[in-house]
């Protein structure tokens, strides 16, 4: 199981954490406001008080042995660069770090970020795109060409396992999670029926993402 911490739990970056925790990643929360962190402790796996901007404290929480470090510290631009910046230097195998606008995108792309987000821009595009699509329900784009969708399983799978489904090879995408009510199906195996009203956790290139969510 991936562990993912997330840095800076304002609106996103909580809204995030829960997200991926309900999704049953373990997940590290931490911020240097102890409301915020208090509000999120029983959403994820560990929430911790901390300045991100200490190195130590950074390494006392062992964030350079998670899979994924997201820095989602929204009102300083100066801390979130920093903090980007650090944790590569600290050998983080993948940060995600949130911008606000293009010119600070770039000095995070520069200074090593693998992946930058653009949250308020995403979100206009995500709310366009559920209303105009009968399946998708949200969106979190990874890059300008890959995404995590999630969306109501097409008429066309429903009652088939995923191996008769065969979605990688048909549709060129990879299924991560089922959501069924309140139970959530991590890395549902070959066997596993896909019943009508699931909802499926998929990631792949945006291009097949938009193919398969007009399957019916």
């Amino acid at each position: 199981m991936k562990q993912i911490a997330v840095i800076g739990l304002g609106r996103f970056g909580s809204s995030l954490a829960g997200t991926l925790a309900k999704m049953g990643y373990e997940v590290l929360a931490i911020d240097a406001d102890e409301n915020k962190v208090e509000n999120l402790v029983d959403s994820v796996t560990h929430a911790v008080q901390a300045n991100a901007l200490e190195e130590h404290a950074l390494k006392a929480l062992g964030v350079r042995n998670f899979d994924i470090v997201v820095v989602a510290i929204g009102h300083d631009i100066q801390s979130n660069i920093l903090v980007t910046l650090m944790l590569k230097e600290m050998g983080v195998k993948k940060v995600v770090a949130k911008a606000s606008t293009d010119l600070q995108g770039k000095v995070l792309e520069k200074i090593g970020a693998d992946i930058v987000v653009f949250p308020e821009r995403d979100m206009g595009e995500r709310l366009a795109r559920s209303l105009v699509s009968k399946n998708i329900i949200d969106q979190i784009n990874l890059s300008s060409d890959y995404s995590l969708v999630e969306l109501n399983a097409p008429e066309e799978i429903a009652g088939r396992t995923l191996q008769e489904s065969n979605l990688r090879k048909r549709y060129g995408v990879n299924l991560l999670a089922i959501r069924r009510g309140k139970d959530i199906i991590i890395s549902p195996g070959a066997r596993q029926v896909i019943d009508g009203g699931d909802v499926l956790i998929v990631i792949g290139s945006n291009e097949k993402l938009k193919n398969f969510e007009t399957v019916t």
